[in-house]
């Protein structure tokens, strides 16, 4: 009898998100600058950006909210909104709307495969450091990325790029991992031990 690719309905939904989000990546390879240049030519670069910014102001806050739903205590809200804080800086800071695309892109991949690694595991299977394998596989898909735009004509195959995926990955793999970890020490204080 064979066994079941996935441990459970989330992790395979999960893995669905993360091949769309892979799909998504590469769908834009041929229209990404044809639409960033029409943009830019027609001034509406710097509004797209700022939708961009809003979208991801709006998803900050739902995460924050369904927080709150968990009856999250001051310790853990604090450094929710200290790394909601160092995210939002640091995406400011980018230049170029191009910039953040990546960022949320790698970003939200990084966090699907988390999801689906530690979900796999928590269902009994064995997986070495989930938060390193999905930093590692979400660069992989950013070298992939760039290596076709080296084919591309119209395209630049750029090694900062894949620079800036790795560190988009590590970052929200991080982020999540210390939250999850306060949110743990913060349960086992109160609980007084």
């Amino acid at each position: 009898m064979r066994k079941p690719s996935f441990s459970s309905d989330r992790e395979r939904r999960l893995w669905g998100w993360a091949l769309a989000a892979v799909a998504l990546i590469y769908s834009t390879l041929g229209l990404a600058r044809v639409v960033a240049d029409t943009l830019r030519e027609s001034g509406l670069l710097e509004f797209a950006a700022d939708l961009v910014a809003t979208g991801m102001l709006l998803s900050g806050a739902t995460i924050v909210v369904q927080g709150l739903k968990k009856r999250s205590g001051g310790v853990e809200m604090g450094f929710a909104i200290g790394v909601a804080a160092i995210c939002v800086l640091g995406f400011a800071r980018l230049g170029a709307p191009e910039e953040r695309s990546h960022l949320m892109e790698y970003a939200v991949l990084a966090l699907i495969l988390h999801e689906a690694l530690t979900e796999r595991a928590t269902q009994g299977l064995r997986v070495p450091v989930p938060s390193v394998l999905a930093v590692l596989g979400t660069t992989l898909v950013g070298v992939v990325d760039e290596c076709i735009q080296f084919l591309l004509p119209s395209r630049t195959f750029d090694p900062l790029d894949i620079l800036f995926d790795f560190g988009a990955a590590l970052g929200a793999v991080v982020s999540c991992g210390s939250l999850r970890w306060t949110r743990r020490q913060a349960g086992k204080f109160r609980r007084g031990g």
